[in-house]
């Protein structure tokens, strides 16, 4: 007996550096998923699972617009490496160097880097505690908040601790509980960061919505910024994360990120 199939949801399974993703490509006509099948899709032992989702439409104005999604379902203004990822598709189809990307953020440029590797311009760090955003008017360079963290807005909020060990830090109980702190409304990415020399730090990540993930661009664009406002690193550092190395210059343009992508497989969701 032959079974109906259904048309079903085609998406792709990309990643940077263990940072995974699922994207779907809209350009084509498809409406995009709701936040109950983005939770679905999530799922690592019911669905395919990613850290995030992002689509792909049609813009006027730019290559593609992209917006992304945590695990939850929630929606985030940046996701760096699926930014990185999604370029490189975008590059690979189009036979372009070099693309303008936008997001609920900021349009994004991204570029060939050579050898495999590719360059995304995150844009400026947000540096005003009401666009971060934060709950009150603090000194965002030191937060009223044990450990002395950092405020750095990249798209998405984010809180970076400095430690001597960052392996030491319990990051399943440290990440949720910052993540929830009062001072930021709209949740928060966790970084710890180990500073290896001037030019380089060690790098874990809790991101909202999503929990500890292998690598982050957002994350390692905040981290790095947030080393050389303390003066405790240069503007163009190396970062390592769980699944690899980053490059990240913080430039006057803005923060320019630099890694490889992998598109992992093709499917079709048929939840």
């Amino acid at each position: 007996m032959e079974h109906a199939r259904t048309p079903g949801l085609p998406f792709m399974k990309m990643h940077g550096l263990g940072n995974d993703f699922v994207v779907i490509d809209l350009r084509h006509g498809m409406a995009a998923p709701d936040a109950a099948t983005i939770a679905a899709i999530a799922d690592r032992h019911f669905g395919v699972g990613f850290d995030q989702l992002a689509t792909v439409e049609h813009d006027d104005d730019a290559d593609a617009r992209l917006v992304f999604f945590n695990s939850d379902g929630s929606r985030s203004a940046a996701c760096g490496n699926a930014t990185r990822c999604i370029a490189r598709f975008l590059m690979d189809g189009t036979g372009k160097d070099r693309l303008r990307l936008r997001t609920d953020h900021a349009i994004l440029f991204a570029e060939d880097a050579g050898d495999g590797l590719t360059r995304v311009n995150m844009g400026a760090p947000v540096l005003d505690w009401q666009a971060i955003p934060l709950a009150e008017n603090v000194d965002i360079d030191h937060l009223p908040v044990t450990g002395d963290p950092v405020a750095t807005g990249m798209g998405n909020p984010h809180m970076t601790f400095f430690v001597d060990d960052a392996d030491s830090v319990d990051l399943g109980s440290f990440g949720p509980e910052h993540e929830h702190h009062p001072l930021y409304p709209q949740r928060t990415n966790v970084e710890v960061v180990q500073v290896l020399s001037p030019d380089e730090i060690k790098l874990r990540i809790w991101e909202r919505g999503t929990g500890p993930t292998l690598a982050s661009g957002s994350c390692s664009c905040a981290a790095a910024v947030a080393a050389a406002r303390r003066g405790l690193t240069g503007r163009k550092v190396t970062v390592n994360v769980p699944g690899g190395q980053l490059q990240i210059d913080w430039r006057e343009d803005g923060v320019w990120m630099t890694g490889p992508t992998a598109h992992v497989f093709d499917g079709i969701w048929r939840g």
